[in-house]
């Protein structure tokens, strides 16, 4: 995603937009919605990827209902009868608008463009429709559609699936549910294939690929033993001991790679040197993960990872979904430096630098000064360009918040930040310094 625009979402109000990079660093104080954004962004993909319902219970946010997720204006219960939510990649845009069903919040609205091809897709209770605009005219058309029949209808857009299971009776003078809009001519074969091509451009172009990931702020803690279960990756971590063992048992090349890749992020936050799955039977049977210290010349034993901290089992769901080659192309992390060390925070920021280069989107909240610091020094150094960081300040305003979005220059200079940027952390030198 290159940018996210949202409007009365939660202490957002102001319609107003946040410029995504490769890599994101979202700061400010607690409780100025960057989770509720981190949020909107997995719940955003699901609505405009095909999903009627998105979850805004899903782990590991929980948003609430309507009622939550909408803006307070006032405090007094003046709340707004909407949000709208909106990303755009490359040359395309996508919105969708939530209304109140009940207490749940529910699409009403989403919007599909390409820079020459726009769809608009309303739903009001039962009734469908769609306003298609192309190059060779604009047409609207209209359908009963049943929530049953809605859910079957996935991944969207749902027009698609309606023009598709009609295109038998699009004949080369029209198409009986289509009104054409703005003297534009009768919906025919011709304007159907451009609305496949419109489709297929938009759901091949890799935005859709897989659905962003969310890493819970807080870890699975570590156990002396793990039985083998199921091994899909999830918010907390929980399952990542049973996905290591899954790739030893799966033999030495699989196991060597992870291994490898492991361990090059464990030296360079300073965690571990090495990492190992200890079987304790067969593959059926319980395992333990261990990890090895050195110390110059001198190697410490294998240790179980319920001995060593928590650092290790924090980072471990964080590096696993760095290197599965089948995770999503957008990871949403929160506090990702917690039970770190300073120096361990600082590298952990240099390693997201460099895994932010390779067609990954990284969304980090953080409070971390550590963090920003190296990310502001690996720009200075060269390792990520300018254009490949954000830096998203959310400052409180009343009873709204304001995101800034903050750049680089090449020195590493953060760019137009306002004046209650980092004011915390000058007053603080100054009173060290006895100013």
């Amino acid at each position: 995603m290159d940018s996210i625009t949202l409007e009365n979402f939660r202490c957002f109000h102001e319609k107003q937009t946040a410029q995504l990079a490769p890599l994101t660093l979202l700061v400010g104080e607690n409780s100025t919605g960057k989770t509720s954004l981190m949020a909107m962004i997995r719940i955003l993909w699901d609505a405009i990827a095909g999903l009627r319902y998105p979850d805004f219970k899903e782990d590991p946010y929980d948003l609430g209902s309507f009622e939550d997720a909408v803006h307070n204006r006032s405090g007094r219960g003046e709340k707004a009868k909407y949000f709208q939510l909106s990303f755009t990649k490359d040359k395309y845009s996508f919105k969708a608008r939530f209304e109140k069903n009940g207490a749940t919040p529910v699409l009403v609205d989403r919007i599909y463009d390409n820079g020459n091809a726009t769809l608009e897709e309303t739903f009001k209770g039962n009734t469908y429709s769609a306003k298609i605009q192309l190059k060779s005219g604009v047409w609207r058309f209209r359908a009963p559609l049943t929530e049953s029949r809605f859910r079957d209808l996935l991944p969207g857009p749902i027009f698609m699936y309606f023009l598709m299971s009609a295109s038998d009776h699009i004949t080369s003078k029209g198409f009986s549910k289509s009104t054409p809009l703005q003297n534009s001519p009768e919906f025919n074969k011709k304007a159907f294939e451009e609305v496949i091509s419109f489709r297929n451009e938009i759901f091949d172009s890799n935005i859709f690929v897989t659905r962003p990931f969310a890493g819970a702020p807080v870890r699975s803690i570590p156990r002396r033993t793990y039985d083998p279960s199921r091994h899909k990756l999830d918010s907390e971590g929980d399952t990542i001991p049973m996905y290591l063992a899954s790739k030893f048992f799966e033999g030495e090349s699989s196991w060597k790679q992870v291994k490898s890749e492991l361990e090059k992020f464990g030296k360079d936050t300073g965690l571990f040197d090495q990492i190992r799955v200890k079987p304790l039977g067969t593959e059926s049977d319980p395992f333990q993960l261990q990890i090895k210290k050195y110390s110059g010349k001198l190697r410490g034993p294998w240790l179980n990872i319920v001995d060593v901290g928590y650092g290790i089992s924090q980072m471990l769901p964080i590096f696993v979904e760095m290197i599965d080659k089948d995770a999503s192309r957008i990871s949403l992390l929160q506090q990702p430096e917690i039970h770190l060390y300073p120096s361990g925070q600082a590298a952990l920021a240099t390693i997201l630098c460099q895994q932010a280069r390779k067609d990954r989107q990284y969304i980090i909240e953080t409070h971390s000064d550590y963090i920003i610091d190296r990310v502001r020094m690996e720009v200075r150094d060269g390792l990520i360009q300018p254009d490949n960081v954000s830096l998203l300040y959310f400052e409180r305003t009343g009873l709204d918040v304001k995101i800034h979005s903050l750049r680089y220059d090449k020195a590493g200079n953060v760019l137009d930040a306002p004046p209650s940027y980092g004011k915390f952390f000058m007053e603080e030198v100054d009173r060290a310094i006895g100013l």
